[in-house]
């Protein structure tokens, strides 16, 4: 007997589900909801008008919800001024802009999530995941140190973190990174947690970053130009901490492996400071569809790479070989480096060796089975048009792998 219905489930049954695509997004971005100097609308309109896919929002110890008043004010150091507001008039409608008079002064209610969701999100094209940069730091005052910053950033969380405190630096990112993953254990959905500019304030050191435990992410390039990148004369640059930290995680910690992201840690949207723009660096998440739980998902199976200008077509490994297909540009040449540390019959080698460079694309790297880990890093010859650092080149880190 002829039946649609059942025709028609099984069609469904048997259609594949659509091919995984890159999206592209920023996952550590302040507003006047804490230090940034953008309106939240500002903020999101910006990347969603340069073609991200995904943002955000991490302002600092606070989610953006509740009812909050922003002042306005004049002079140097107000970030949100009568032009500023006439502005975001102009480009949302003023009706869309609420401003109330309070003892005097004048103030603009600041957007929540919830409003800006519905305000920007569109499916399959862009979509708003709640964060927090949990923001902490380690006291050791009472032993003649000096007090450092400590932040972790929670991705895809659905309540606000408080600071943890900790009697060291490892200690304060683990229990900060601890309470963000048992929010995820809370809600039932996939949350990341990830440690961010490790040499501000030269807080952290690679076996700090080394140490932690409960997830596996840090910033290998944040676009803050108060971060220390590229290190100095006696203090490593996020590439050599990554190493380093690998190595440690790989041998006497086995913990596993750590993933890097890039982002702008973006606070300024006018025409100055440019100390933290947004633009300087992304993600792309290689995942099957456009929604939080699924991007946290593919960072965590390290389906993705970080950039400050860089694009990869394509990148796979198999547990022989590494592949990476890089995009040039017209005028660029890319040179692609896998980097890894060696074990040996005299022990483990030198942390972060270049164990091969090329400029053939696709790069294919063969697993000689000595290597603890190897992650390709690819160079561009073109240098970074608004770098957060002088010399930074536009560079793509693809995730290590253990052959």
């Amino acid at each position: 007997m002829f039946c649609p219905i059942a025709i028609l489930l099984a069609g469904l049954l048997l259609t594949e589900p659509p091919p995984p695509k890159f999206y592209k997004g920023n996952t550590h971005t302040h507003t006047l909801w804490s230090d940034g100097d953008a309106a939240p609308e500002q903020a999101v309109d910006w990347y969603r008008s340069h073609g991200y896919h995904f943002l955000v929002l991490s302002d600092h110890n606070i989610l953006s919800e509740g009812e909050r008043w922003f002042p306005i004010e004049e002079g140097d150091r107000s970030r949100l001024t009568a032009k500023r507001v006439a502005a975001l008039q102009e480009r949302f409608g003023a009706r869309r802009v609420e401003l109330r008079e309070r003892a005097g002064t004048s103030e603009m209610r600041l957007l929540t999530l919830t409003e800006l969701r519905r305000r920007f999100e569109r499916k399959g094209e862009f979509v708003l995941i709640q964060g927090e940069e949990v923001t902490d730091r380690y006291d050791p005052r009472t032993q003649g140190g000096r007090a450092v910053p400590v932040h972790v950033n929670g991705v895809n969380t659905s309540e606000l973190i408080k600071p943890q405190g900790g009697e060291s630096a490892a200690e304060v990112i683990n229990r900060n990174v601890e309470a963000i993953i048992a929010d995820g254990r809370k809600s039932g959905k996939p949350v990341l947690a990830h440690i961010n500019h490790p040499n501000f304030g030269w807080a952290l050191t690679w076996e700090d970053v080394a140490a932690v435990s409960a997830d596996r992410f840090f910033e290998v390039y944040n676009g803050h130009r108060s971060v220390h990148n590229q290190g100095d004369e006696t203090r490593d640059s996020m590439d050599r901490l990554w190493d380093r930290a690998l190595t440690l995680r790989l041998t006497e910690l086995d913990l596993g492996l750590l993933y890097g992201l890039a982002t702008d840690d973006s606070h300024n949207y006018h025409d100055q400071p440019k100390t933290a723009v947004p633009g300087r660096a992304f993600i792309m998440v290689r995942a099957g569809a456009l929604d939080g739980d699924r991007i946290v998902r593919a960072m965590k199976q390290g389906d993705f790479y970080a950039s400050t200008g860089v694009v990869i077509t394509d990148f796979s490994h198999d547990g022989e070989r590494y592949r990476v297909e890089p995009a040039p540009r017209k005028g660029e040449q890319l040179t692609v480096r896998f980097v890894g540390t060696r074990r040996g019959p005299e022990g483990i080698g030198d942390a972060g060796e270049v164990l091969m460079e090329t400029t053939d694309n696709p790069a294919v790297y063969e697993f000689k089975g000595d290597e603890l880990y190897v992650r390709p890093v690819v160079v561009s010859s073109l240098p970074h048009p608004d770098p957060a650092e002088p010399g930074d080149l536009q560079t793509a880190w693809l995730q290590p792998v253990i052959p």
